[in-house]
C-alpha cells in the first residue's frame, strides 16, 4: 500500500505544501464558491487561484463557508505580469488577500514572466511582502529553466515552486530535473490535459487494474514523482472528490514506465525508489 495520502506533502524551501491541490481556473462565481467548498470537504487543503483568474471572492467565499480552520488551508495566489512592477505587485498582493479574506498569503507566484519589468524588481517587490508578514512562500509559474535559475539568483528568499502544465501528454522533463537539483518543487497543473486523459486507452488499461479511472492513474503518476504536487480542477461534486480518490493505490514502476512512454521514454531520475513488483 502507498504512504502517499491525501494528506501527504511536498516540502520546497520551507515550505510544505499539499501534494494534492484544488485548481480554480476558469471557474467563477456561485460555481467557484460551491466548488471550492466541496473540496475542502472531501479532505484537500490547498486552494490555487489567481488575480487572472477573477474568482479571488468565490475562493474566499468557499473557504469562508467550509468547516475547516483557515491554518489548515494552503492558499496559493498570482500575480499578473502586468502588475509585475514594484509598486504594483504590493497592491496586487494586498488586494487578493481582501478578496480573498485571509491576512496572509501562503505561497506567491508570479503567473508568468513580464516582458516589460525586469524579474529583480517584481522579486523585490514579492520578498519585501514576504518581510511585512503578507506573504509567507513565494514561487513562479509558466518560467522556462534559465527564467527559474534567473529567479533563483535574483531572489532573497527560496522560491519553493514553479507552476506549469504537466500531464502524460505534456512532459517537463528537464525542468522537473531542475527543480529536484535546486530543492524546488513543480506544480503541475492541467494535469488532466482539460479532461484528455480520461479517453485515452493506456491509461485506462491501467486503471483497470486498480479499479480506478484513467484521471486517477494520471493524478496517481504525477503525484508518485519526486517533488511534484498537482492541482486539478473540477466543477461538478463528483469530479472533484474522485480525483481526491486517489491515494489507495500505487503504480508499479513498470507502470510508472507505461505512463511516460505515453510520450517518450522514462526518465531515470522520475522513478527513484518507485517499487518495480
Amino acid at each position: 500500500m502507498s504512504q502517499l495520502t491525501i494528506d501527504s506533502t511536498v516540502s520546497a524551501g520551507g515550505a510544505s505544501i499539499p501534494a494534492l491541490g484544488f485548481g480554480t481556473a476558469r471557474i467563477t462565481g456561485e460555481d467557484c464558491t460551491q466548488a471550492v467548498e466541496w473540496a475542502l470537504e472531501a479532505g484537500y487543503r490547498h486552494l490555487d487561484t489567481a488575480t487572472m483568474y477573477d474568482n479571488e471572492s468565490a475562493v474566499g467565499d468557499g473557504l469562508e463557508r467550509a468547516d475547516v480552520p483557515r491554518d489548515e488551508v494552503f492558499v496559493v495566489t498570482k500575480i499578473d505580469p502586468e502588475d509585475a512592477a514594484f509598486d504594483d505587485a504590493l497592491e496586487s498582493a494586498q488586494g487578493s488577500c481582501d478578496r480573498l479574506g485571509i491576512e496572509t498569503i501562503d505561497l506567491l507566484l508570479l503567473h508568468a514572466p513580464s516582458d516589460e519589468v525586469p524579474l529583480e524588481i517584481t522579486l523585490d517587490a514579492i520578498n519585501h511582502l514576504q518581510d511585512e508578514g503578507v506573504v509567507d512562500h513565494i514561487g513562479v509559474s509558466n518560467f522556462s529553466v534559465p527564467e527559474l535559475e534567473e529567479a533563483v539568483d535574483r531572489s532573497e528568499t527560496p522560491i519553493v515552486t514553479n507552476q506549469v502544465k504537466y500531464n502524460p501528454f505534456n512532459r517537463q522533463d528537464a525542468l522537473l530535473e531542475y527543480c529536484l537539483e535546486a530543492g524546488i518543487s513543480l506544480t503541475a497543473y492541467s494535469p488532466l490535459a482539460r479532461g484528455d486523459v480520461a479517453d485515452d486507452e493506456r491509461l485506462e488499461s491501467i486503471g483497470e487494474r486498480h479499479g480506478k479511472s484513467a484521471a486517477q492513474v494520471a493524478l496517481r503518476w504525477l503525484l508518485q514523482q519526486p517533488s511534484v504536487v498537482a492541482i486539478p480542477k473540477a466543477s461538478s461534486r463528483d469530479h472533484v472528490e474522485a480525483n481526491a480518490d486517489c491515494f489507495d493505490f500505487e503504480l508499479s514502476g513498470e507502470e510508472m514506465r507505461e505512463v511516460f512512454e505515453i510520450s517518450g521514454e522514462s526518465p531515470a531520475f522520475a522513478l527513484e525508489g518507485d517499487d518495480e513488483s
